[in-house]
C-alpha cells in the first residue's frame, strides 16, 4: 500500500497540450458513476466515461480525500453516493482540461487500486479500489509519498520504418519513409509536450538504419517503450484500411500478413542480447524470462492504443489487433509493437495519412494511451 499511495501522490504533475487543437471532451455516462460499499468495510469508486482519457488519482488530507483528475472530459451529472464512507463529491476545474473530482472522507481510506479499462465499444471505466485504514496510516502513507518525489519521465522511442536507400512502399509519388519520418516528428513534439513523457527518434532524417542500429539506439536513450511506424502498400488497392497495431508473436499464422512479415522482418534474427558463446538452452531461458514481462505490456499497451484510437474517432481496420515475428518486435528488453498508420495504397487511408488534422488527432490519442498505459504500469510495481 506504501509504493502504490508513494505513486499516487508523487505523481502531481500538470497535464499540458501544447499547441495542438483540444479533442471533443469525453463525456460521463449516465448511471455509470457511482462510490458504493463492496463488502467488508471496502468502498469501490466506478467513473463510466466514453472513452479513455488521461487520469491521475492522489489522496490528501485537510479534510481527508481520494481525488481523481480527469482531462479532457466534460463532467456534467452527478456521482451516486451510496456509502458511509464518502459525505461529499466535489468536483473542481483546475485548468483548461482537467478537472478534479475530490471525494471527501469521512473516515480514514486507503486506496488498494485504480484501474481504467477500455471496453469493446470503446468507452472506458475507470475502477478505484479503497479499503478501510486507520488515522494513522492514512496519515503515514502522506508523508511517505511526500518524500518519494516525482517519477522519471517516460522515455519513448519511436522508429520511423524505413529511410536512405530504403524507402519502403511507393504510391503515386509519396513513400512510406517521408512519410513516417513526418509523422514520427509529430508524435514526438505530441508526446514531449507532457511532462511525464521524453520521446526521441530513432533516425531524425532520411536516413539508412540497420534493425540492430534502431535497437541499439533506443537502448542508448534509455527506451521504456519501442513504437515502429509503418504505412504499407498492398498490390489489391482498397483491399485494406485503417490502423493495424502489431506485436511479437513465436510466428505469424495468418496468410495476410506474410508479405508485410516480409518487407519488415528480413532480418529476422534476434538483436536484443548478445549470446554468443551462451548454450542455447541457457539464451532460451533468458529470454523467456524477459519476455515474460515485456510481451504481457506491449498487449496492454496495445489495447490502450486501440482504445484511444476508437475514442477519438480514428479509422481502424477491422482486425486492429495482430502479432507478427517482425525483428523490429523482439528487444526482450523494451515492450515494441509496429503501427501500421494505415495502407498508402487505400484512397481513403492516402487522404488520411496526408491530412494534417489526422496526424494531430492520432498523435494526441497515441499520448492519451501512454499516459494510461505509464500509470497503470507503476501502480502495478
Amino acid at each position: 500500500m506504501t509504493r502504490l499511495a508513494t505513486f499516487l501522490v508523487a505523481a502531481m504533475v500538470w497535464l499540458t497540450s501544447g499547441d495542438a487543437p483540444l479533442a471533443e471532451p469525453a463525456l460521463l455516462l449516465d448511471g455509470r458513476a457511482e462510490i458504493a460499499d463492496s463488502g467488508g468495510g471496502d468502498v469501490t469508486w466506478t467513473l463510466g466515461l466514453s472513452r479513455p482519457v488521461p487520469w491521475r488519482l492522489w489522496m490528501a488530507d485537510g479534510p481527508p480525500r481520494v481525488i481523481v483528475e480527469l482531462t479532457g472530459v466534460d463532467l456534467q451529472g452527478e456521482v451516486e453516493l451510496n456509502t458511509t464512507s464518502v459525505s461529499v463529491v466535489e468536483r473542481v476545474k483546475t485548468g483548461a482540461e482537467t478537472t478534479e473530482l475530490r471525494a471527501i472522507l469521512r473516515e480514514p481510506l486507503a486506496v488498494l487500486s485504480a484501474e481504467m479499462q477500455t471496453l469493446d465499444d470503446g468507452t472506458a471505466r475507470l475502477n478505484v479500489n479503497l479499503q478501510p485504514a486507520t488515522a494513522d496510516g492514512f496519515r503515514a502513507a502522506l508523508e511517505t509519498a511526500d518524500a518519494g518525489g516525482v517519477p522519471e519521465p517516460l522515455v519513448v522511442a519511436i522508429d520511423p520504418g524505413h529511410g536512405g536507400r530504403d524507402p519502403g512502399a511507393e504510391f503515386g509519388g509519396l513513400k512510406e519513409a517521408d512519410l513516417v519520418l513526418g509523422f514520427a516528428h509529430r508524435l514526438r513534439d505530441a508526446l514531449n509536450s507532457e511532462p511525464r513523457i521524453n520521446a526521441v527518434l530513432t533516425r531524425e532524417t532520411d536516413a539508412f538504419l540497420t534493425l540492430d542500429a534502431r535497437l541499439t539506439r533506443a537502448r542508448e536513450a534509455g527506451a521504456e517503450v519501442l513504437i515502429s511506424l509503418h504505412a504499407d502498400t498492398l498490390e489489391d488497392t482498397n483491399a485494406a484500411s485503417g490502423i493495424v497495431i502489431y506485436r511479437l508473436a513465436a510466428e505469424a499464422r495468418a496468410a495476410a500478413n506474410e508479405r508485410l512479415t516480409t518487407r519488415h522482418a528480413s532480418n529476422d534474427r534476434l538483436t536484443d542480447v548478445d549470446l554468443s558463446g551462451v548454450e542455447d538452452e541457457i539464451s532460451l531461458a533468458l529470454l523467456t524470462l524477459s519476455r515474460a514481462k515485456t510481451v504481457p505490456q506491449a498487449r496492454d499497451l496495445s489495447e490502450k492504443l486501440v482504445g484511444a484510437y476508437r475514442g477519438a474517432g480514428l479509422v481502424m481496420n477491422s482486425r486492429p489487433e495482430r502479432t507478427g515475428a517482425f525483428t523490429v518486435l523482439k528487444a526482450a528488453d523494451i515492450p515494441s509493437l509496429l503501427i501500421e498508420l494505415g495502407f498508402l495504397s487505400t484512397d481513403e487511408d492516402l487522404k488520411r495519412l496526408t491530412s494534417e488534422n489526422w496526424q494531430v488527432e492520432t498523435a494526441q490519442a497515441t499520448r492519451d494511451a501512454l499516459l494510461l498505459w505509464m500509470e497503470e504500469r507503476r501502480l502495478a510495481e
